[in-house]
């Protein structure tokens, strides 16, 4: 079974429907390598997301041959704080920062993209919608992730995506958003949404094996 790697899921100490260990469990049950569970969050939220995923996140990997990793999605935030917010959460302890992109199927604030971009503090800019490439030029300069979604709704921009992101060079992940067990990734579906963004079979092991790798060196 090919590893999976997928650094954007939820609990319910968002809108999510498992607890973060029962989670990291069906993950695990999929076939999965590392997990990042980035709940949604503002600045009020992210110390207790933060402390309360870590503790479980440090179960997990003492008695479970996975990765686990204490995150936040910073989500439908004022585009010009998120800078601001994504250093505090890593000053918290958060190993991975997403923010919420601008998905086509939500009103997130114009300009949140190019933000999220410029940020040396974000790590990954998921579901962007109708992603420019400006914004993929600067993530590629700035090393942020460019997100192709899993999720019904936010994977509808996902060829546009991948095909901006690669003109640009910037780089690509695949994560399942995932908000309960149903959603976790699994390899057919891996390659079902990676095949259906347009990517070739070479560039589908980049996105699948050695981004997540260059990531993971980075946490």
């Amino acid at each position: 079974m090919k590893m999976i790697y997928d650094f954007h899921t939820h609990t319910f100490l968002s809108d999510g429907e498992l607890s973060p260990l029962e989670l990291i469990r069906r993950a695990i049950v999929n076939g999965y390598r590392a997990i990042a569970i980035t709940d949604h969050a503002g600045p009020g939220e992210l110390e207790r997301f933060i402390t309360e995923v870590a503790r479980d996140c440090k179960l997990a990997e003492k008695y479970w041959d996975i990765r686990a990793f204490p995150g936040v999605e910073l989500t439908h935030l004022p585009a010009e704080s998120i800078d601001e917010v994504a250093r505090q959460a890593k000053e918290m302890g958060a190993r991975v920062v997403i923010v919420h992109g601008e998905t086509t199927v939500e009103p997130v604030e114009p300009g949140t993209n190019m933000a999220t971009v410029k940020s040396e503090f974000v790590d990954i800019l998921a579901h962007p919608g109708l992603l420019t490439p400006e914004e993929a030029g600067l993530a590629r300069e700035n090393g942020v992730f460019i997100e192709i979604s899993a999720r019904r709704g936010h994977s509808l921009t996902n060829e546009h995506v991948a095909r901006v992101a690669r003109d640009a060079g910037a780089q690509l992940l695949l994560n399942s958003d995932a908000h309960n067990e149903d959603d976790l990734l699994t390899t057919d579906l891996t390659d079902t949404v990676l095949r259906s963004a347009g990517l070739p079979e070479a560039e589908m092991k980049i996105v699948l094996e050695t981004n997540p790798g260059i990531l993971l060196g980075r946490i």
